[in-house]
């Protein structure tokens, strides 16, 4: 009501004055005194009269109105929705998932160069005005009723009552009804208020909507980066993207171009940009070629999914919050790592294809790198999400096999040996000496360990060769199976999982608790797999894997839950492991271990053949990597190789060595 009796007050003196006048000024026709046509047209008193009585009436009209208009209680649901932006460990963006573009920003976090480059552009008189132009309205009615047009017209306020409330249907009851509830809003809010909610839902083009999403859509960073001159281009976009956006062809460069150094020069003219600062900006800031925001490829999908789980359950947020958008995700994912690993398993399925297609039809190939401080930096889902949402990185399908065979090795130096039952643990040292032949008898205290059939049950070496007394770190150095078997016996089949547990396999991927325990009955995630070997790295301290550091929402922090490393074996345990990971690193491959120091690793393969694995670490990252055939169509029980994981199942560990760089 105060900004319409601004509008209005300036009269009100003068019509007190003259009203008792205007009532006595009847027309009386023909007029008196008059001769010919003059007597048909009324005198400047009668005109003066119309006038003012003309103008009483409408300012009692608009006054009615005004009293009977009501801002909307709700927002057009446009206005609210937001997406959730999903970022690389380097910050840049990576992903996007929400119907519309749109990230709200607090004005605060909105540079004065940027509010002032949309306000030279749309509304100079911004702060001073009462929420909307009578010259403007003028306009813009006469362009709607003549030409259908109704470009301009209208102030900041104006267009954000018309963005949140409104329909943006081009018709008059639409522009006086925007006009009454620009006037209330002023009024209620402030100025600065209103410029938020005005930055954070127009419509810049390219999908997004508000100053944040324009300035990663057009220039790929966030809008506190932005300098006046990309501001000047983006204010420019407010005119009519289509028409403005210069990538859009020659004529729209041109326009955007003039629009551009108009909008600096109104900047100057206003005095919110020293002539000094406009002198610096003579090129036109070329945006990128496209919105980066939409470059996300099949692979980034499963990223995705991993983040968001991730993200709803560290920063305690249900699925209707996450879902009502606005978050900024900031991922663990290596954007190199990422590409590295990707073309790697992208080149091994095509292979495969090529040389058996119908063994390879049915192939996955689970990856992952994590660090040693837990952070996910890569994973390999699948081929496409869209088509197969079912992540090969995450899925706990397949045995670990003898990949397994380190955790036995650190449960027996962590906790010794049992001889007798119930008797004092003796201590089990990298020297200590195990029967390395292969179809040993398993024992416990009372004797052999008997199955259900009745059969001794007994452990097996690959290609089922003999290699008498071997130390545990010669056994695990070159993969000899049957020590391990009997010193997960020999420990307590209990604290072997409990040790695996501590170094980061779920408890629920656990098998069996029976002697093939020790030779990998789990069936562990590429991710947790990893994860695992990663504890040996980091001195026997385990981190939770995790693949989000931060999260904001509309640039305020959102609380997260990061996991913090706690103790899973001793730091001279963790040190042991890793050294005889190292020689097996070195016996399997010598001539890479010969370019490389500090990385260590060991292939996994499985009783009947059904995965092939390979974890290793390098640079204290663990890579995991698992090949396996399974039919989705059919059932998830795993298929047996035959010949997916190449020569002497040569394949995961080409894998890990291209996603790794070690040759």
């Amino acid at each position: 009501m105060a900004a319409l009796g601004r509008l209005v007050a300036p009269l009100a003196p003068y019509w007190r004055r003259i009203a008792p006048y205007a009532r006595r000024l009847k027309p009386v026709y023909p007029r008196p005194g008059r001769t010919g046509w003059r007597r048909w047209i009324p005198s400047w008193r009668q005109w003066f009269g119309a006038t003012l009585t003309s103008f009483g009436l409408l300012s009692a009209f608009l006054v009615t109105a005004y009293a009977m208009t009501d801002i909307p209680s709700n927002l057009n649901t446009y206005a609210t929705q937001q997406d959730n932006v999903y970022f690389w460990s380097d910050g840049t963006p990576m992903a996007r998932t929400g119907w519309v573009q749109r990230q709200a920003m607090p004005l605060k976090d909105i540079p004065e160069d940027v509010r002032w480059a949309v306000l030279a552009a749309e509304n100079e008189s911004f702060y001073s005005d009462p929420g909307i132009s009578a010259k403007g309205i003028t306009r813009a009615v006469f362009r709607t009723l003549g030409q259908g047009d109704t470009e301009g017209g209208s102030t900041i306020t104006q267009q954000y009552v018309k963005n949140v409330y409104l329909t943006q249907n081009q018709t008059i009851s639409r522009k006086f009804t925007e006009a009454m509830i620009a006037l209330k809003l002023d009024n209620k809010m402030s100025k600065d208020q209103i410029l938020e909610g005005y930055l954070n839902t127009s419509w810049f083009g390219r999908g997004s909507y508000g100053i944040q999403r324009a300035a990663q859509a057009y220039y790929g960073k966030d809008v506190s980066k932005l300098n006046a001159s990309e501001a000047a281009m983006l204010a420019s976009l407010l005119k009519g993207a289509g028409l403005y956006d210069p990538t859009l062809g020659k004529a729209n460069h041109a326009r955007a171009q003039e629009r551009w150094s108009w909008i600096l020069d109104r900047m100057v003219k206003i005095g919110k940009l020293s002539p000094q600062e406009r002198a610096k900006y003579t090129e036109f800031p070329e945006p990128l070629r496209s919105n980066p925001l939409y470059n996300t490829g099949a692979q980034s999908d499963y990223l995705v999914e991993l983040a968001s789980q991730y993200a709803k359950k560290a920063g305690h947020l249900t699925d209707k919050q996450f879902d009502l958008g606005g978050y900024q995700i900031y991922t663990t994912f290596d954007r190199k790592r990422e590409q590295a690993l990707t073309d790697a398993v992208t080149k091994a399925r095509k292979e495969a294809r090529r040389s058996d297609p119908a063994t390879a039809k049915d192939g996955h190939y689970g990856a992952a790198s994590v660090g040693a401080d837990g952070r996910v930096l890569a994973v390999y889902g699948g081929p496409d999400h869209r088509k197969q949402g079912y992540n090969e990185s995450n899925a706990t399908t397949v045995p670990a096999g003898t990949a397994f065979l380190p955790f036995v090795y650190a449960a027996g130096l962590e906790h010794g040996v049992h001889k007798t039952r119930g008797g004092i643990a003796t201590p089990v040292t990298p020297d200590s000496v195990y029967n390395g032949d292969d179809g040993v008898p398993v024992t416990t205290p009372e004797g052999p360990y008997w199955d259900r059939s009745g059969k001794k049950v007994a452990a097996h070496n690959e290609g089922k060769r003999s290699y008498g007394q071997i130390t545990l770190r010669d056994a695990l150095g070159k993969s000899v199976n049957t020590p391990f078997m009997q010193l997960g016996m020999d420990t307590g089949l209990d604290r072997v999982r409990q040790t695996a547990e501590a170094s980061g396999l779920l408890s629920s991927s656990m098998g069996p608790q029976v002697p093939a325990l020790s030779l990998g009955n789990s069936t562990p995630s590429a991710i947790r797999m990893a994860s695992g070997y990663a504890t040996f790295a980091a001195d026997g301290n385990h981190t939770e894997p995790y693949s989000v550091r931060r999260i904001t929402r509309n640039g305020s922090p959102v609380a997260l839950a990061t996991p913090r490393p706690r103790r899973a074996v001793g730091a001279k345990v963790a040190e042991e492991v890793t050294e005889a990971l190292g020689d097996s690193f070195r016996n399997a491959h010598p001539d890479a271990a010969a370019a490389a120091t500090g990385v260590s690793g060991k292939s996994g393969t499985t009783e009947k053949d059904t995965a092939a694995w390979y974890v290793g670490t390098a640079d204290s990252v663990s890579t995991a990597i698992v090949v396996y055939r399974i039919d989705l169509a059919k059932s998830l029980e795993p298929l047996p190789l035959e010949g997916l994981a190449g020569t002497s199942h040569s394949v995961p560990y080409a894998l890990w060595s291209a996603a790794t760089g070690i040759g």
